[in-house]
C-alpha cells in the first residue's frame, strides 16, 4: 500500500474502556510488543478502514496514527483525561432530601 493511504484494523481492549489500538492489516498484530499486549488483554477486532492522512478520526490525526504505525507498526489510542471536577463530583458525599 502506498504511503499515502493505510488499511487499518483497530482493536478495543477488554480490559480498560476507550483504549484502542491500531495496526497496518496486512502485519496484524505482528509489531505490538508482547508486554503492550499483556496489559492490553486479548485484542477485539473493532473494524478495519482506509486511513488517508486527511480522514477525520475523533480523537487522533490521521496522519499521526499513520506515521506511528509506518514507525513502530501500531498506534495507541489512550482513554481521553478525566476532567478534575467530576472526580470531585465522584468524591462528594451525596445528600437525601428524604
Amino acid at each position: 500500500m502506498s504511503g499515502d493511504k493505510l488499511i487499518c484494523e483497530i482493536y478495543k481492549s477488554p480490559r480498560k474502556d476507550e483504549l484502542y489500538l491500531y495496526v497496518d492489516k496486512r502485519r496484524g498484530l505482528s509489531d505490538v510488543p508482547e508486554a503492550l499486549l499483556e496489559h492490553f488483554g486479548t485484542p477485539l477486532s473493532l473494524t478495519t478502514m482506509l486511513l488517508t492522512a486527511d480522514k477525520r478520526l475523533a480523537r487522533a490525526e490521521a496522519s499521526e496514527v499513520m506515521a506511528q504505525i509506518a514507525e513502530k507498526g501500531f498506534y495507541l489510542q489512550m482513554p481521553p483525561a478525566k476532567e478534575p471536577y467530576l472526580l470531585d463530583l465522584y468524591r462528594a458525599p451525596t445528600q437525601s432530601r428524604y
